[in-house]
């Protein structure tokens, strides 16, 4: 855009060397309305007037089109030709305000304000300025060119990796699924001689744990066989109060011998058919004579306290502050003691530690769980490789399919990520993926947007980049960047601002997005006008 400029500035500098009789302020684009001799008509045709009083210093028409040089009309506008440099329009209101604002003077002619003609050292300036644009362009469009090659290059050879890995993709399936079909056939013996062993260790534990039964089971006899007859009778059950099934506090002799299953004694044998009416119950002798802790606590709790209990101590020799430490101490050993394992858990553990782990697989049963653990680790490994090559050929999917420009010329930043710090931040593009902003001196990252599209206008549309969904605002909307790209030699983020809450802007540069400058070359006819 900015050659083209320059050569509408530079054939400007020619055109202008050659006067055109027009209307002071009038631009030549609009001469033909304005002939004199002619009535004139307002170029919003409301009115026409004698050509006489055009720029009479008297506003005749509504859009202020019969006063381009003067400033009667409010509306009005003048036309500075500026020869050398840019032409350009200016509100009639500041003709002859004593301000000089056409480069050339032109619209200070009667009011005594001394200007300078100043056109075209401005018009040489801008030309160097833009001759240096337009090297850049240059360069960088040279650069565009072996970036374009450089991705029909990568394009060619992702499209033959990926049909490359497609078809490696097949040679790995039939791989998996052959591992698959080892694997379960090695896990099918492993399954069957695990559950061998198992059986054999629940068996063992059964035995084991009916050996410990029939031994309780005899200790109980003799513990209830007081005369030491053979037999366990009614009157002998009745000596203990914990096996009355109803807990009423009453155990009656009908009680006993329903227990007893509605016989007067039972010997050993007999004895082993009602065993389960009195083993959950039964109370050994030898722990009936300890009393309970929590009994003997509630009965020195009971006990009277005598009437004479202060005199045991004199008034001068009572411990105040160590009597309450020690009640603080009682009521904190009978807190902890208060919990009890239950019986059950109590007999789970005892089990356990009796009858132990579970014995080492045999050497056969291993070789058997060695040969299937090698098996599911092949085949884990190749499930693994060819979960890899599907990521690797969605991958080149996506990449070869995106949309890096009309000749692929933003392939080259795919991957890539640019950083700028400024004093407070670094900010970092990665084009086509996100945009961060971190605080320069430690914290965490915040996301600016993530890859949305291309948003430039229709004729440029490569020439905008569109980061959306960041991170939300506090009590706002979610973050997004917008990222302006241009013509340069070097890709770089050259600034960033946030010109509105959470709507960051990027000037990025690139070669990328360099075109081809046209030619500046001026004729000779054009330099004989200059």
């Amino acid at each position: 855009m900015f050659c083209q400029f320059l050569l509408l500035l530079l054939l400007s500098v020619g055109v202008s060397a050659v006067e055109v009789q027009r209307p002071r302020g009038v631009p030549l684009s609009k001469r033909q309305f304005y002939e004199e001799g002619k009535p004139f008509t307002c170029l919003d045709g409301s009115r026409t007037i004698p050509f006489d009083r055009v720029n009479d210093d008297y506003c005749d028409c509504q859009d202020g089109s019969d006063e381009p040089g003067t400033a009667a009309c409010p509306n009005g506008s003048f036309h500075c030709t500026n020869a050398g440099f840019r032409p350009t329009f200016i509100p009639s209101s500041r003709i002859n305000d004593g301000i000089c604002d056409c480069c050339d003077t032109t619209d200070e002619y009667n009011s005594g304000a001394t200007c300078q003609n100043t056109c075209r050292e401005l018009g040489r300036k801008e030309r160097e300025s833009l001759q240096k644009m337009a090297e850049i362009a240059k360069e960088g469009f040279l650069l565009k060119q072996q970036l374009i090659h450089e991705a029909k290059r990568g394009l060619e050879d992702k499209k033959a990796k990926l049909g490359d890995v497609q078809g490696s993709k097949k040679d790995m399936e039939a791989k998996v699924e052959a591992l698959r079909t080892v694997k379960e056939a090695a896990e099918q013996p492993e399954r069957a001689a695990k559950e061998r062993h198992l059986k054999s260790w629940e068996d063992q534990k059964a035995l084991i744990q009916k050996e410990k039964e029939s031994a309780r089971m005899a200790e109980v006899f003799l513990e209830l066989d007081d005369d030491a007859d053979g037999f366990v009778s009614v009157p002998e059950l009745l000596s203990h109060s914990e096996l009355d099934p109803d807990a009423d506090g009453s155990f009656t002799e009908a009680e006993a011998q329903g227990l007893l299953g509605g016989v007067d004694k039972v010997d050993t044998v007999a004895f082993e058919s009602i065993w389960n009416n009195v083993k959950e119950k039964y109370m050994s002798e030898s722990n009936a004579d300890t009393p309970a802790p929590e009994e003997t606590s509630r009965e020195e709790i009971n006990e009277p306290v005598s009437d004479n209990e202060s005199d045991q101590y004199p008034d001068d020799d009572i411990p105040e502050d160590e009597d309450d430490d020690d009640e603080e101490d009682e009521d904190d050993d009978r807190d902890e003691h208060d919990y009890k394992i239950p019986p059950t858990a109590r007999t789970e553990e005892k089990k356990d530690d009796d009858e132990g782990a579970m014995p080492p697989y045999d050497q056969e049963t291993q070789n058997l769980i060695d040969a299937a653990q090698k098996a599911r680790d092949e085949f884990d490994e190749a499930e693994r490789a060819l979960r890899e090559v599907d990521d690797q050929i969605r991958n080149l999917e996506k990449e070869i399919s995106f949309d890096f420009g009309p000749s692929s010329e933003f392939a080259y930043l795919y991957s890539q990520c640019y950083e700028l710090t400024t004093s407070e931040y670094i900010y970092r593009l990665c084009p086509f993926n996100r945009v961060t902003q971190k605080p320069k001196f430690g914290g965490s990252e915040t996301n600016l947007g993530s890859w949305g599209k291309w948003a430039g206008p229709e004729d440029s549309i490569y020439s905008v980049m569109k980061y959306e969904h960041g991170t939300g605002c506090w009590q706002g909307p979610s973050r997004s960047t917008t990222v302006k790209l241009t013509c340069g030699k070097e890709t770089v983020v050259t600034s960033t601002s946030e010109p509105s809450r959470c709507e960051y802007l990027m000037e990025f540069t690139s070669p990328a997005v360099c075109q081809e400058p046209p030619s500046l070359e001026i004729s000779s006819h054009e330099h004989q006008e200059l």
